[in-house]
């Protein structure tokens, strides 16, 4: 597969999505990327803008097998990887799979729930597995996590331990829609009653295992020359230095940003990355992995707004 099939993957996905999501075209390219760049997204919004249509209808065009965990304040681990049960009749132990054994997680109002549930995430997260009773059991290597969040100014909402946020590649923040969108939105929707489905929107998978791997493995091919390379160790190392924030990014963040910048260069047809790649792609990957100092604070600063500064500030190569 060429960086050009991969494009063209990415446009019927996107094409598909579309059916049923309206303006929300930033938000399923981000999608894309951490699927190609095997990595997770946290999706934050208010109530109404669609990110669990959004999760579902991408899960449907992409063809990943869809499972989801509705987050309350009661749920507990074994909720989530499953456990294992005794059976009566056996005179054994039998495991009961949980939700999260299926490709694309939906964890829908991730902070609600405490973070000791939240920490059952930690380990599938991180190496695509889970471990119950001593014994691991593989996710998969298209494993992905699709969370959603509402503002932590809501109430009954729980913040993600730092270790959890930072497994996530990118956090993007749901607004409401302009006024075009908007309208497009109810010309769509308002004649129909019932809950929104992929199925009712004829949502039909564009990709299989196979077509995605070959996807995975062309952009892991793309070129990162060292100059872009240094760009991004040196944007991530001014996360730790600036007095407007208390806590900067880990080197798991660069990381995990030369794996988006990868990505999307090959949806964009391109085998080598741009500093622009990394520039669009920073504000995404940072804002959840910094922590605005007290003195930032107080005077209104809000992350993106020293996120942006830092991207001004660091020089990238010509």
């Amino acid at each position: 597969m060429t960086v050009d099939d991969v494009r063209e993957l990415a446009a019927r996905i996107e094409a598909e999505v579309g059916k049923a999501v309206v303006g929300q075209g930033t938000a399923v390219r981000r999608l894309l990327i951490a699927l190609f760049a095997s990595g997770h997204v946290l999706l934050e919004g208010p109530p109404g803008v669609a990110k669990t249509l959004l999760a579902q209808c991408f899960a449907a065009a992409t063809g990943l097998a869809y499972g989801r965990v509705q987050f309350t304040p009661d749920l507990m681990p074994g909720d989530i990887i499953g456990a294992n049960l005794f059976n009566f009749q056996t005179s054994a132990f039998t495991l009961t799979r949980g939700p999260i054994f299926t490709e694309l997680l939906l964890a829908d109002e991730i902070n609600r729930t405490p973070p000791k549930t939240q920490a059952a995430l930690l380990e599938a997260m991180q190496e695509r597995q889970v471990t119950i009773d001593g014994t691991t059991y593989p996710l998969g290597a298209r494993f992905m996590v699709v969370a959603t969040q509402n503002p932590i100014e809501n109430q009954g909402v729980y913040p993600l331990p730092e270790a959890q946020l930072d497994r996530f590649l990118f956090k993007y923040v749901l607004g409401y829609p302009d006024a075009a969108d908007e309208r497009a939105i109810v010309i769509a929707h308002g004649n129909r009653f019932g809950v929104a489905t992929p199925a009712g929107w004829h949502v039909a998978a564009q990709a299989d295992a196979a077509l995605l791997g070959e996807a995975v493995a062309t952009v892991e091919a793309v070129r990162l020359v060292d100059e872009v390379v240094d760009y991004i160790v040196a944007l991530v190392r001014a996360t730790r230095t600036t007095a407007d924030l208390s806590s900067g990014a880990s080197p798991r963040a660069a990381v995990m940003l030369a794996g988006a910048a990868r990505a999307a260069a090959a949806l964009d047809g391109r085998d080598y990355v741009l500093p622009d790649d990394v520039k669009a792609l920073a504000p995404d990957v940072l804002r959840h992995r910094v922590v605005v100092s007290p003195a930032a604070e107080i005077d209104g600063v809000p992350v993106d707004r020293v996120i942006a500064g830092l991207i001004e500030a660091t020089a990238a190569p010509r």
